[in-house]
């Protein structure tokens, strides 16, 4: 594994020649403040365009700059996709199931009269989806984080083993948004989803009542 921290100390000397702040670097490199702090503490690596943006910056080559372990760069990148990739797929599996549980719930319910203690089991089963989807989202936005990826299209770009761009207007539009109001509509869109589950599994329920007679 290479020395991040080089490349930190790399980042931190240019930036304090040039007089600028983390925010300042941030800024005309198009990523976030705790990005650069992560870059320069070397909890994370930058990625091929923000390279190139900070060598043009500082005035120095890209060999320079990470000491030729571009390659060993490549690669975290790469590893950090595929488990990208792993999660995203996991979540969406679980979530499913839960609907699943939440429709086979509203049967029980609804179509057969359970009581609460014969629909408690499948109840819990799907709260337990629930909590693993969420457990692998929020990695999933742990790596997001670490990587600066805000919009979709910088994921699926990143995905895809492509250059992200984050100079669009929706990227800069979304790094300014407080970090309090980013978790008030991620609690709201995971609501409305649910209630989404709910409806859907009402409407089954309901459908199944109405076959049976």
């Amino acid at each position: 594994m290479m020395d991040t921290m080089q490349i930190g100390a790399q980042i931190k000397r240019h930036r304090g020649e040039l007089g600028l702040s983390q925010d300042g670097l941030a800024a005309k490199v198009y990523v976030s403040r705790q990005t650069i702090s992560s870059w320069e503490t070397g909890k994370t690596y930058p990625d091929v365009q923000s390279l190139l943006m900070l060598s043009e910056l500082f005035g120095v080559t890209v060999d320079d700059l990470v000491k030729g372990d571009l390659e060993t760069m490549n690669k975290a990148i790469d590893s950090d996709i595929i488990l990208m990739k792993r999660l995203s797929i996991a979540v969406l599996g679980f979530l499913l199931l839960m609907l699943a549980c939440l429709i086979w719930l509203s049967v029980q319910m609804i179509a057969w009269d359970w009581t609460f203690a014969q629909t408690m089991p499948t109840a819990l089963l799907a709260l337990s989806m629930w909590g693993i989807a969420m457990f692998f989202a929020v990695w999933t936005e742990r790596i997001k984080k670490d990587r600066d990826l805000i919009t979709y299209r910088e994921i699926k770009d990143f995905l895809a083993g492509r250059t992200v761009d984050r100079s669009t207007e929706r990227g800069r539009r979304e790094r300014m948004i407080p970090g309090w109001m980013k978790i008030v509509r991620t609690v709201g869109l995971t609501l409305l989803a649910a209630a989404i589950g709910a409806f859907f599994g009402y409407g089954g329920a309901a459908l199944v009542d109405h076959l049976m007679g």
